[in-house]
């Protein structure tokens, strides 16, 4: 194991219907190069938790409570690593606690901007399940991954709560975006998601906002966990120790 100097925890945030394991393979690597690490299973996404109440706010009070743990134990910020859906929680835990957090490491996603709804066609429903494969991959891509992956995709995928779907984000801290950001672009190259940022895509648009934005593309589809995970941990230790990843 490689002794590091910067030991600045690590928190995996996973997206929609994914717990802590999606991050499996990624944490043994970063645990092989010698990272403390800390996979997320949010609120709402265990196999018997109560989904009918679960906003995005409830989801950021667990990442809180990571970070505010982990700064405790050593006394520095963290590395915040958030995938896909995991936008709206670790904005929210941006936005109360900045000081928290050493660098935030957006994996084909980007933090949201005050008001965003993810889904308002949604309204009350209760949750939302995985979907077919098919409708899946209309939305995201899946390349890179082989039937053993969408079968344990399937297996372990749990409903999204649908209040995180279809309430409001609440945003007010400027600081938020002064934090270090790393954008990972899998599924999309980074020069054309920063064409549609600056076009005001409104998935994209507080991307411009970014006062410290490092972009690398790490060509693949959106679950990279799983697609390539040796060279998504790689990046993840290189921006963590460096700031600046290397593109594969």
């Amino acid at each position: 194991m490689t002794e590091l100097q910067d030991k600045n925890t690590i928190i995996l945030v996973p997206g929609h219907w994914l717990g802590a394991w999606a991050w499996d393979e990624v944490v043994l690597r970063l645990n092989a190069l010698g990272h403390s690490t800390v996979a997320l299973t949010l609120p709402g996404l265990n196999p018997d938790d109560d989904r009918a109440s679960i906003t995005p706010a409830h989801q950021a009070e667990a990442v809180i409570s990571e970070m505010s743990k982990a700064h405790a134990a050593t006394g520095l910020p963290v590395v915040l690593v958030g995938h896909s859906g995991a936008n709206a929680p670790i904005s929210i835990a941006l936005d109360q606690h900045p000081e928290l957090v050493q660098r935030v490491i957006w994996i084909d996603s980007g933090p949201v901007s005050d008001g965003t709804v993810f889904d308002d066609g949604a309204e009350g429903i209760t949750e939302l399940p995985l979907p077919d494969f098919e409708v899946l991959g209309q939305q995201a891509s899946l390349e890179g991954l082989d039937a053993e992956a969408l079968d344990r995709f399937r297996a372990r995928a749990v409903p999204e709560p649908g209040p995180v779907l279809t309430t409001p984000v609440h945003l007010t801290n400027e600081a938020r975006r002064n934090v270090p950001t790393t954008l990972v672009c899998c599924s999309l190259p980074s020069d054309q998601l920063m064409a549609m940022a600056h076009a005001g895509h409104p998935m994209f648009a507080e991307v411009t906002t970014l006062q410290d934005l490092t972009l690398v593309d790490l060509p693949t589809g959106h679950w990279p966990m799983w697609s390539r995970p040796e060279d998504l941990a790689t990046l993840i230790s290189n921006a963590t120790i460096t700031g600046a990843p290397e593109a594969s």
